[in-house]
């Protein structure tokens, strides 16, 4: 079984704005986690949070695709978790840009629901970056 978490966030921003926060690894690690990420397909990385009990903090992916500034995808691994995140953007007119997250490979609910949690703290750090 393999379940998918999608969220959509609008913020009143531009294209280049967005794509920049979802690439640019100083940007990154204001509202994610200290990270060594480049937008180049095969690049390897790391996203590196604060460990816990239950974690050890480090999330290791991989770019998969980059269509500037539209369209951005990585492996997300951690523990025995293998998923793939991909962001598209859309600009909406008026000034907004929808950001569109799709997570896929979920193996339960726990994980789908701790990511969606996660997220949603995450964006709102996210348009404090923009």
């Amino acid at each position: 079984m393999s379940l998918a978490l999608e969220m959509d966030f609008q913020y009143k921003t531009t294209l280049e704005k967005a794509w920049s926060a979802l690439t640019d690894s100083n940007k990154l690690s204001e509202w994610i986690a200290e990270n060594d990420f480049k937008p180049v397909v095969g690049h390897r990385f790391q996203f590196r949070h604060q460990p816990s009990e239950y974690w050890d903090g480090v999330v290791d992916g991989e770019v998969l695709i980059v269509e500037s500034p539209n369209r951005l995808s990585y492996s997300w691994a951690t523990g025995d978790e293998r998923h793939t995140v991909t962001w598209t953007l859309t600009d909406q007119g008026n000034g907004t840009v929808n950001l569109h997250l799709d997570q896929t490979g979920f193996t339960n609910v726990h994980g789908l629901e701790g990511a969606r949690y996660g997220w949603s703290g995450w964006f709102e750090k996210f348009e404090q970056v923009l």
